[in-house]
C-alpha cells in the first residue's frame, strides 16, 4: 500500500465519522455556506496578477514537519498583501497538518481559496462550501473518471470550481467538461519524485479551453517563466515558501525577484 493508498483509507474513516457527528443540513445552515464564490479561473487569466496560488501548509508525508509555528491568518494574509492570485489551505489533519478551522481563519482575506483535501464524497464539498472554499480539488490518482464528472457537477451545483489534478499521463481521460482548472503535480503522489519535464510533456496533451495549472517542486522564478511559455496560467506553490521562517516574506521576496526578471 502506498501513501496515497494509505492516506485515502484513513479518509473513508475520517468522512463516515464527520458524517455522523455534523448533518448536511447543520452544514448549510453555517453562516459561509451562503457567502458569494470568487473565481480562481477568473484571477488566474487576469494579466495585472501573479498567477500564483500560494499554500499554507505545516507537515507532509515525505518531508515531516515544514513550519509547525506559523500562523495561518498571518501568512495568507501576507500571500495575500503581496500579490496571490489565489490561496491553497490544507485541511487534512492526520498526514497534513491542517484543520477546518485554518481555512475558515484564511477566509479574511478576499482572494480564490482552495480546500486542499482527498476529496472522495460528495459530503465533502458541501463542508467546503461551509467553511467558505471556493474551490476543490479532484485528485484522479484515487478517483475514476465517473467519480470525477460525479463531484465535479456536484461542486458546480454549489457555486464551488474545481480543480483536477493530474500526474500521469493515463489520468489524462479524467478531464470533462466540468473541470475548467487542470493542474499537473510535478510530484508523483505515488513516490513523492519531482519531475518537471515530464509535466510539461503531459501539459501539450491538455485541451486548450482549460486553465493549466502546475502544482508542486516550483522553487524558482526560472520554473515559474518555464511553465509560463507552455501556456500555464496558475502555479501551485508552498513548501518554498513555508520552509522559511516567515512564508510570507519568503513569498514577497519571490515577488519582487518575478518582476523585476
Amino acid at each position: 500500500m502506498n501513501i496515497l493508498d494509505k492516506i485515502i483509507a484513513v479518509k473513508r474513516k475520517e468522512v463516515a465519522e464527520r458524517k455522523a457527528q455534523t448533518p448536511v443540513n447543520a452544514l448549510e445552515k453555517q453562516e459561509l455556506f451562503t457567502r458569494s464564490v470568487l473565481s480562481l479561473g477568473g484571477f488566474l487569466l487576469d494579466e495585472t496578477k501573479t498567477g500564483i496560488i500560494a499554500e499554507f501548509k505545516r507537515k507532509s508525508p515525505s518531508k515531516g514537519i515544514i513550519n509547525g509555528a506559523a500562523d495561518v491568518i498571518e501568512v495568507t494574509s501576507a500571500y495575500a498583501r503581496y500579490g496571490a492570485s489565489g490561496l491553497s489551505v490544507l485541511t487534512d489533519e492526520s498526514f497534513f497538518g491542517g484543520s477546518t478551522a485554518d481555512l475558515i481563519k484564511a477566509r479574511v482575506n478576499q482572494v480564490p481559496i482552495l480546500r486542499k483535501d482527498f476529496m472522495i464524497d460528495e459530503y465533502q464539498i458541501v463542508e467546503a462550501r461551509a467553511m467558505g472554499a471556493d474551490v476543490i480539488l479532484l485528485i484522479a490518482a484515487c478517483l475514476t473518471p465517473a467519480e470525477v464528472k460525479r463531484l465535479a457537477a456536484f461542486a458546480a451545483s454549489l457555486q464551488l470550481e474545481v480543480l483536477l489534478e493530474l500526474h500521469a499521463e493515463e489520468e489524462l481521460e479524467h478531464i470533462c467538461d466540468e473541470t475548467k482548472l487542470v493542474g499537473i503535480n510535478n510530484r508523483n503522489l505515488k513516490t513523492f519524485e519531482v519531475d518537471i519535464e515530464r509535466s510539461l510533456r503531459m501539459a501539450e496533451r491538455i485541451p486548450a479551453d482549460k486553465i493549466k495549472i502546475a502544482e508542486s517542486g516550483i522553487s524558482s522564478v526560472e520554473n515559474i517563466r518555464l511553465f509560463k511559455k507552455h501556456n500555464f496560467r496558475g502555479f501551485l506553490i508552498g513548501e518554498n515558501f513555508m520552509k522559511e521562517a516567515q512564508p510570507g516574506e519568503a513569498f514577497h521576496k519571490f515577488i519582487a525577484q518575478l518582476e523585476t526578471k
